[in-house]
């Protein structure tokens, strides 16, 4: 049974990851022209900084010349850490991402802005914001009802009187 090259290097590389207490989010093997680029994004509950992904990509770049596993040629790697506007596709995600306002695509059709309160094994506890003056409003979606969600950038976030509730109880 073979196994295609992002298999091979997600096997090898995984054990690297973990052992620096960061997630493996996604491997990324491409071509520009006559070089070859391989991107390495890992993230975890507290983020990945700088110094952690420097760290790793010495670590990886030493195991990647023990191995023939990226074949002859040069390569270019790099080792980052998810972009803001990721798409939230696993439960940690959702988790990481509790305070946060997140844009909603919802599978019955529609798009969603809410605020992540609570993440649990089904789905999540929702602040959908106040149109107008009104007061924010509760809510939960499962997660079967979302069709893909991401995180919303804000520059003047305001905490809002269901955040306060939440955070006084």
């Amino acid at each position: 049974m073979s196994t295609t090259q992002s298999e091979r290097l997600r096997g090898l590389l995984e054990p690297l990851v973990s052992a620096a207490g960061l997630d493996l989010e996604e491997i990324e093997v491409s071509r520009t022209g006559r070089r070859r680029q391989l991107r390495i994004v890992v993230d975890s509950d507290e983020g990945a900084t700088l110094d952690a992904c420097a760290e790793l990509s010495r670590a990886i770049s030493g195991r990647l010349d023990e191995t023939d596993v990226m074949g002859e040629g040069e390569y270019v790697l790099e080792v980052g850490s998810p972009g803001a506007d990721r798409p939230l596709t696993e439960h940690r995600h959702y988790a990481r991402a509790a305070g946060r306002l997140v844009k909603f695509r919802l599978r019955e059709g529609g798009d969603l802005v809410a605020r992540v309160l609570t993440v649990d094994d089904e789905g999540l506890g929702l602040e959908v914001p106040g149109v107008k003056g009104r007061r924010p409003t509760a809510r939960r979606i499962a997660f079967d009802e979302i069709a893909g969600a991401r995180v919303e950038i804000e520059f003047n976030r305001k905490d809002t009187p269901l955040q306060q509730k939440e955070e006084e109880a």
